[in-house]
């Protein structure tokens, strides 16, 4: 029997594991490095966390849940029906966890891939899948004397719940997605919310409405009403991605309303241009929200805009020279997003470096298959990354075309199979030739690599991509 390992414990992770073991394969394991499943809807816990997806469509196509509390759900919600669902389909029994992968090794003579984890044991696995998926390691900004500082800081993507910000003078470095969920509660509790800002963002008013008994029923016993719901989400995400082409009427529609938006709700001029973005839209992430300008134009609340040059044991220095004393920061500085598996020291065939491979930004053909790294699949990797829609959408496709792979492969009695150069290229082609039609190829953001290449987004909508993987294509890999 196929033995297949997975990193992981999230949505991709899921989507992969439910997908073999409906098509018969069995002998799986997946490796989780926390106490307990979840990705990134158990580690982000801040105050306001939410997905900015309706959940009808932030949620998998084969279980649709019609017990959504409101249209954008909730991180417990989340997590609790990612848990469920991992119950009800047999996944959470094959989860081990505190089992930190820092190793894998592909051994050409066994076509077996030897995993080691963070405790110095491993296990050998015919298939490996990595599904730890582009926003598993929180990034610390570089700035000088980060470390020095005396008082309570940490990352938003590790909240440390038992700081209580009451009465406290409070700094939040950035202002992404997470930013704008959190200020708002942080600022209700602070006696003093210093906000640093590096680009302001388009922020678009949040459509959310809370689902009470009447809707969550209909979804229950009226027939088609939850497929319904879903396509009708998915339609609109789909028009809405339409909007990160170059001169698209679609994003001048989302850059019109995110500005009238913004000059409804601040009514300060100097306040309203420090919140003005100077970019097309969508070269950084369009963001959802409601109370974000309210709590920004608090009186006790400053805006920052100023580059921040160093961190001292009492506070934070901005670019003009002014001295912010602080008790508490805050970094909503994103994570390492570039760096994919960079934790993971993966070593394929003669001996090469997926680190190096990887070294100009990470490819891979579908952003699944890697050559010379056979039986190596990824979930949510390069160039699968969405500026609108949803990424469950995604990983149900890769894992569609991955167990077509793994079926082959058994089906077959191959022991290996592993992407030709020529087909990662020439597919990788195509998707940075589009890409260059796109936003994001006119400005900097977390999507680019420092080589300049656009290692993140899939261009265009998701559609397409669920049809490119649809049907595997044997003659693009090498079966031995």
């Amino acid at each position: 029997m196929t033995s297949i390992g997975i990193i992981g414990s999230g949505f991709g992770a899921l989507s992969v594991a439910i997908e073999l073991q409906r098509a018969g394969h069995t002998d799986l394991r997946l490796w989780e490095r926390a106490d307990s499943i979840g990705g990134v809807w158990r580690d982000n816990t801040y105050p306001g966390a939410a997905c900015d997806v309706p959940s009808p469509l932030y949620s998998f196509s084969y279980e649709p849940y019609a017990g959504w509390s409101s249209r954008y759900a909730g991180q417990g919600q989340i997590l609790a029906y990612l848990r469920a669902t991992a119950d009800k389909y047999g996944i959470t029994p094959l989860v081990q966890l505190e089992h930190d992968v820092v190793t894998a090794g592909f051994d050409e003579v066994g076509a077996s891939w030897t995993v080691g984890f963070a405790d110095g044991t491993s296990q050998v696995v015919d298939i490996l899948v990595s599904a730890v998926g582009q926003l598993s390691q929180p990034a610390l900004p570089n700035i000088p004397g980060v470390e020095t500082f005396e008082g309570e800081a940490f990352h938003s993507a590790r909240w440390e719940h038992d700081v209580d910000l009451t009465g406290q003078r409070v700094a939040v470095v950035g202002t992404g997605a997470s930013a704008i969920q959190f200020i708002p509660h942080v600022a209700e509790e602070a006696e003093h919310l210093t906000v640093f800002q590096r680009t302001p963002s388009y922020i678009l008013p949040k459509p959310d409405q809370s689902y009470g008994s009447v809707y969550q029923a209909v979804l229950r016993h009226v027939p088609g009403a939850l497929k319904a719901e879903r396509a009708g989400s998915w339609g609109i995400a789909e028009q809405f991605s339409r909007g990160l082409d170059d001169d698209s009427a679609v994003g001048k529609v989302i850059s019109a309303a995110a500005l009238k938006h913004l000059s409804g709700k601040i009514k300060d001029p100097a306040l309203r241009a420090k919140l003005t973005p100077d970019y097309p839209v969508g070269c950084k992430r369009i963001l959802f929200a409601n109370t974000y300008y309210p709590a920004i134009a608090r009186p006790d609340v400053e805006l920052i805009d100023e580059a921040i040059t160093r961190v001292t044991p009492t506070g934070v220095v901005s670019g003009d020279g002014t001295v912010h004393d602080v008790d508490v920061i805050i970094y909503a500085t994103g994570f390492d997003a570039q760096e994919f598996l960079e934790s993971i020291d993966i070593t394929g065939v003669a001996g090469q470096k997926l680190a190096t491979q990887w070294t100009d930004g990470a490819r891979a053909y579908l952003g699944i298959y890697v050559p010379s790294f056979p039986n190596l699949f990824l979930s949510y990797g390069p160039n699968t990354n969405l500026g609108g829609g949803s990424i469950i959408y995604m990983l149900e496709a890769q894992a569609r075309n991955i167990r077509q792979a793994v079926d082959r492969l058994v089906a077959g009695s191959y022991r290996t199979v592993q992407v030709t150069q020529e087909a990662e290229e020439e597919y990788d082609l195509d998707v940075q030739t589009r890409l260059g039609h796109s936003v994001w190829a006119h400005c900097d953001s977390w999507y680019r690599h420092p080589s300049g290449r656009i290692t993140s987004n899939w261009p265009g909508s998701t559609h397409p991509y669920a049809q490119r993987t649809k049907t595997l294509q044997p003659d693009a890999f090498e079966w031995a």
